[in-house]
């Protein structure tokens, strides 16, 4: 199957199996004369895969550990439950900067109960001023590898 066929097939796009490729997290396909790929569904299964890989939100360098393991199914999977444990922690870690971010918008919200001129507006005033206690970090974060 060309690769515009392998991308529909597994929900991606042609860019993203060439990122993946350049990536070495999928194999070069063979090349038609013409110079067109062709995959194979092993090419399918490996897009699936990764592709479930990042709908759970790992990082590339996870992917590629995972893609190491798949590819060795006779390793102890030890390290795989780490890999999780990892991620499901790190997870943690953002929900909470979340509702800290949560806590903190309610909170910047109630600087201005009643509509009033953009000059007179509490919410601009605190975010203008300078804080010396700890804010909330919008986003987590980025991991390596994401």
């Amino acid at each position: 199957m060309r690769i515009g066929e392998l991308a529909r097939r597994a929900g991606s796009r042609p860019e993203t199996v060439r990122y993946y490729e350049r990536l070495a997290l999928l194999p070069h396909p063979e090349r038609t004369e013409g110079n067109y790929r062709i995959y194979n569904e092993e090419h399918l299964e490996r897009l699936r895969f990764i592709r479930n890989c990042r709908a759970i939100g790992t990082t590339l360098e996870e992917v590629r550990r995972l893609l190491y393991f798949r590819d060795r199914p006779q390793l102890a999977c030890h390290e795989i439950n780490q890999l999780l444990d990892t991620h499901i922690d790190h997870l943690g870690e953002q929900l909470r900067e979340l509702h800290r971010l949560e806590e903190y918008l309610r909170e910047l919200r109630g600087c201005c109960e009643s509509p009033r001129m953009a000059g007179d507006c509490g919410i601009l005033a605190r975010l203008d001023a300078v804080e010396t206690s700890p804010r909330p970090r919008i986003g987590s974060r980025r991991r390596q590898g994401q």
